[in-house]
């Protein structure tokens, strides 16, 4: 694993064009933080290039803070090698969108959608983003930490018995 995470820093250094890519290590596996506008390109490389054939979730995180509030975390798998590595991509708090990796992964379809309706990151060119969970017209986001937790009295109506 280690030899592996040598090769990806050699990759993605500041030495062949990928400034702002930072390096960590989340429970024993790699965190690779990514600028979002080079997530699609970083993510590419990872599968054809070091095998990550897998993305096999995306979590989506509310720092609650005033800059960079939401990040989306992505979980790789490489069968070939037998390890993981975590991507991950800080968005702006006033509009966080990103865009989508189901291009590189289709499995990121429904994962994506998941975290737009509970979180509300906007993946752009997403096929079909839309709500999973709540009703399309509902406009909050139930994971996010401003969200009262008791819910929004009368955001949604019930039926009458």
């Amino acid at each position: 694993m280690a030899e592996l995470t040598e090769q990806i820093k050699n990759k993605l250094s500041e030495s062949n064009g990928f400034t702002g890519v930072v390096f960590s290590e989340n429970i024993n596996y790699p965190m690779i933080e990514v600028p979002k506008e080079r997530l699609v390109e970083i993510a590419t490389i990872l599968r054809d290039e070091f095998k990550f054939e897998q993305l096999r979730d995306i979590v989506s995180v509310d720092r609650f803070t005033k800059n960079e509030r939401f990040e989306s975390i992505y979980n790789l798998y490489s069968l070939t090698n037998k390890t993981r590595v975590f991507l991950k991509v800080k968005l702006d708090s006033k509009k966080p969108e990103v865009e989508s990796l189901y291009p590189v992964w289709q499995s990121a379809n429904w994962a994506e959608r998941e975290a737009y309706d509970m979180m509300g990151i906007v993946y752009l060119n997403h096929p079909d983003l839309r709500r999973m969970y709540m009703m399309e017209e509902y406009e909050y986001h139930p994971l996010r930490k401003d969200y009262p937790l008791m819910g929004l009295p009368g955001a949604v109506t019930l039926p009458k018995k």
